[in-house]
């Protein structure tokens, strides 16, 4: 009999499969960004508290725990992993509902960053595992693809729960939903059967990708480029819309729902394009040359900065729709090459772990730093700018994709020297 995992059309299923889970990993992260002004005034707090439940709580065990969480997914198996991860950052969301001040909902995030931990990298080396490196970046472009959905439904949900019900049952609702997923993903989903044990001479302990990832100055340029991003994209999806709903008046409990349409279709339309786009362009171009896997995301940052500025500042919310859709289309682009270039900077056999080790700096940077320094930067303006504040707070984090362009182009020649091939 005829192993699933190896049966003609499988692939297609596990990366469905996968873009379910990660659609739910966004969708739990992106509903507080929406629910921020309710959050804000049920609980008293202020723009740097709440950047801090939204990004360093979140960020504290969620990136830590990633690299150890990768090698117990090389040992033991990615979809046990995942689905168990999918449980426990889905439980920790439903909490979030329950919270009544600070520090109880920076916990239950705290939580969700735990699960989440566990969710990513072994989906990249899932995938890695099912696809060929000539299709990998496209593969993993559709599995981003989780990004934006899960961004777009968080904000377009959480609006219209909390506007007809109220922001805790939000929180319930995507959090019992994501529960459900879990063991149907258990059932469909299997780890790839390894290949025949290699000589031992030849093995790569996992533990050593580590050193071996820290010896290549791509892998720094590419995730500290990645991570400058990040800072700028996970402040920007906390943040935007609070921004927009100040800036063009939607305030009351109503237009919370205008505010989702607004956002829920940017990210939809725009990042599902961008990361496919992205994935696809890589896998023809990387094949001819490797470089373009960070060339090509260095060219989309250097267009998302001029355009999220110019989006932000317009005053008419149509036109402003249609400037922003540019740089929600290009500011995560980079996910499919560079996700992709990551995994090829160390041996095959540690894929997981290599993913790991970039979604540790990438994160720590991104999740950590993003969405408190840009409300930090709110209440230090607010005397100067008041409620404009985070508007502005904001047009300097979109800065950082001017850094992390600069960091892509540095890592062209470092990876082209860098670069192993597959092996299997």
């Amino acid at each position: 009999m005829t192993n699933r995992a190896e049966r003609p059309g499988y692939p297609a299923l596990v990366l469905t499969m996968l873009l379910v889970v990660y659609t739910f990993n966004f969708l739990d992260r992106q509903i507080l960004g929406i629910l921020a002004k309710p959050i804000q005034a049920s609980l008293h707090l202020s723009d740097a508290q709440f950047g801090a439940i939204g990004g360093t709580a979140f960020a504290i065990l969620y990136s830590v725990l990633g690299v150890p969480l990768a090698l117990l997914a090389d040992r033991v198996g990615k979809t046990r992993v995942i689905a168990g991860s999918l449980v426990v950052w889905s439980g920790f969301t439903a909490l979030c509902g329950t919270a009544t001040g600070f520090w109880s909902l920076f916990l239950a995030r705290l939580g969700v960053g735990v699960g989440e931990a566990g969710g990513v990298a072994p989906s990249y080396a899932l995938i890695a595992d099912y696809f060929p490196v000539e299709r990998r970046a496209r593969a993993l472009a559709i599995y981003s693809m989780g990004i934006p959905i899960g961004l777009g439904s968080g904000v377009l949900l959480g609006a219209y729960i909390a506007a007809l019900v109220d922001w805790q049952t939000a929180f319930l609702t995507v959090g019992v939903a994501g529960i459900l997923v879990a063991p149907v993903f258990l059932w469909l989903v299997r780890d790839r059967p390894r290949p025949a044990p290699v000589a031992e001479a030849d093995a790569v302990p996992v533990l050593a990708v580590i050193p071996i990832l820290a010896r290549k100055p791509a892998y720094w340029l590419l995730s500290i480029g990645a991570g400058c991003s990040s800072m700028a994209g996970y402040g920007l999806a906390l943040w935007v819309p609070k921004i927009i709903a100040v800036h063009y008046g939607w305030t009351s409990n109503h237009d919370l729902i205008k505010v989702g349409q607004f956002m829920g279709s940017l990210l939809l339309i725009g990042g599902t394009t961008g990361i496919f786009l992205g994935g696809v362009f890589a896998d023809r171009l990387g094949t001819v040359d490797r470089a373009w896997y960070a060339r090509l995301p260095a060219i989309a940052w250097l267009i998302t900065a001029p355009t999220f500025m110019l989006g932000l500042f317009t005053p008419y919310p149509m036109f402003a729709w249609f400037l922003l859709l540019i740089p929600n289309a290009l500011n995560t682009l980079w996910l499919g090459p560079i996700v992709t270039a990551a995994q090829h900077l160390a041996p095959s056999r540690t894929r997981a772990s290599a993913s790991g080790s970039f979604l540790l700096v990438n994160n720590l940077l991104g999740l950590g730093l993003g969405p408190l320094l840009m409300g930090t930067l709110s209440d230090a303006l607010k005397a100067s700018y008041g409620a404009d504040s985070l508007r502005y707070a904001a047009i300097i984090g979109v800065s950082l994709y001017l850094v992390a362009a600069l960091l892509a182009f540095l890592a062209i020649k470092p990876l082209k020297r860098g670069w192993v091939e597959a092996t299997d």
